[in-house]
């Protein structure tokens, strides 16, 4: 755990729960100035103050892990490097105090910076030739699932009290959720061809079309999504209108990915699941053929065990297209994910394109010194029609490479020599020999000598003072 980090953590959950920093240093039995010097990355914490803080924030060991300061942090360092915004260089501690000791003001800069990137992109042309401005609300779901950790345990309670009275085997759930929707729900099921769509359900018919090109993993998570629909409106509501999502459009993306969340929850039941993959090491296609699901099914769920009391290994899970194309993006390992443009080229997720259907395995190692054991592998879709490409994505993720000896992709891994140097993008990286940066980094000016022939793209120097 980074000692650069800790401080600030401690002062955010000290104030989530509304506690003065005498009274938490009182519980630690410490001084309140000592606790200050803390909060402030003065003073190194010992494990067993460790161990007291976790008790006296009634949090486990995961929560402490800076997850949410260091997201702000690279989310800052992006906005702040753009050079249309034509601001001085801002030193790494000033940043670093942003995040740490104002998180409420460094999101509002986040999120002022999306609407402005949003006005530029208009201003240039991008607007529909209606005049109508596209202002997506990917971001402010992705956002809302990031900061709950992507866990919820209210909807894991409602999932798992439908799977009880289910009471069916993996090899039997999606029968056994398509008779509870016609015994229950008066809801037939029917699959043929469904141009234009791979799901369509007519309410006042009470019929549900699946198309006949889904395979069978999807047929039964479209089963799950729609029982979950019928029979957890009133959990999916409630935690919804918490969010108090922005617009219309947020506010429905958002109950979208709530009732996944619960499809998901419902085919792997959280304990059976967080139990099959500590006994299979985290191979996820065995994991995926153990409860009949997908491999992006599985890892998708994966990401999701952070129950308190009950956490799984700490995953981030990332969903890319061929292009770059972020689709899904969630975080539970810390792993500063670029928000504003692309990640690194020598990242194993777009290594993964040239091997389709084989699991990649790589060490990253981050320029501050993170590292993460990183897997990843293709998935394809069902294409519309001969001669359409079929969509093709890769499914990441990783953890702290701490975590390596109970994940079987670490297995035979030199822990020391095998680590791959890579950046959060090309604009942001430092690294002055890589090969394969697309871009000069921001901050850096660029040494240009035309008698030398460099073996990279771009040669550069750091700043004056650094």
């Amino acid at each position: 755990m980074s000692r650069a980090l800790i401080g600030r953590t401690v002062r955010r959950l000290r104030m989530d729960k509304g506690l003065a920093q005498q009274a938490l240093a009182a519980r630690l039995g410490i001084s309140a100035s000592y606790l200050n010097l803390i909060e402030h990355d003065q003073r190194a914490v010992t494990a067993t103050l460790l161990i007291k803080l976790t008790e006296a924030l009634q949090v486990d060991l995961a929560a402490l892990s800076g997850a949410r300061e260091r997201a702000l942090e690279t989310g800052l360092r992006e906005v702040l490097s753009d050079p249309l915004l034509g601001l001085e260089t801002v030193p790494e501690e000033e940043v670093a105090q942003l995040a740490g000791s104002a998180p409420n003001a460094a999101r509002a800069v986040l999120a002022l910076y999306r609407a402005w990137r949003v006005a530029r992109e208009d201003s240039g042309g991008i607007a529909l030739p209606t005049g109508r401005r596209v202002l997506l609300p990917t971001e402010e779901v992705r956002d809302f699932f990031h900061d709950r950790a992507n866990h919820f345990a209210e909807l894991e309670t409602v999932a798992e009290a439908v799977g009880r009275e289910i009471g069916a085997a993996p090899a039997e759930l999606n029968f056994a959720i398509a008779e509870r929707l016609r015994r229950q729900h008066g809801v037939s099921v029917n699959y043929g061809p469904l141009p234009g769509a791979l799901r369509r359900y007519d309410p006042a018919a009470r019929r549900l079309d699946l198309s006949e090109s889904l395979p069978r993993q999807t047929r039964g998570f479209q089963l799950a999504y729609q029982l979950m629909m019928l029979e957890a409106r009133e959990a999916v509501e409630a935690v919804a209108n918490a969010a108090e999502p922005s617009t219309p459009e947020a506010g429905t993306m958002l109950r979208i990915g709530l009732l996944n969340y619960l499809a998901a929850a419902l085919l792997m039941p959280y304990e059976a699941f967080l139990g099959a993959a500590r006994e299979l090491r985290h191979d996820m296609q065995a994991v995926a053929a153990r409860f009949g699901v997908s491999f992006e099914q599985a890892c998708h769920r994966l990401s999701t065990m952070q129950r308190e009391g009950a956490r799984g290994v700490p995953f981030f899970f990332l969903r890319v297209d061929p292009a770059g194309n972020v689709s899904k993006r969630f975080s539970a390992a810390a792993f500063p994910f670029a928000r504003f443009g692309g990640s690194c080229p020598k990242w194993i997720v777009h290594q993964a394109f040239a091997t389709p259907g084989e699991v990649r395995v790589q060490l990253a190692q981050l320029p501050d010194g993170g590292t993460f054991l990183c897997f990843a592998r293709t998935v394809r879709g069902p294409a519309a029609r001969w001669g359409e490409p079929a969509p093709v994505h890769v499914i990441a993720m990783g953890c702290d490479i701490s975590r390596a000896p109970e994940v079987v992709y670490g297995d035979g891994l030199d822990l020391e020599k095998a680590m791959v140097g890579i950046g959060l993008s090309c604009r942001l990286c430092d690294r002055m020999d890589c090969r394969s940066r697309a871009f000069p980094p921001l901050e850096h000016r660029l040494s240009l000598d035309p008698m030398v022939g460099g073996v990279t793209p771009y040669r550069f120097e750091p700043p004056k003072g650094r």
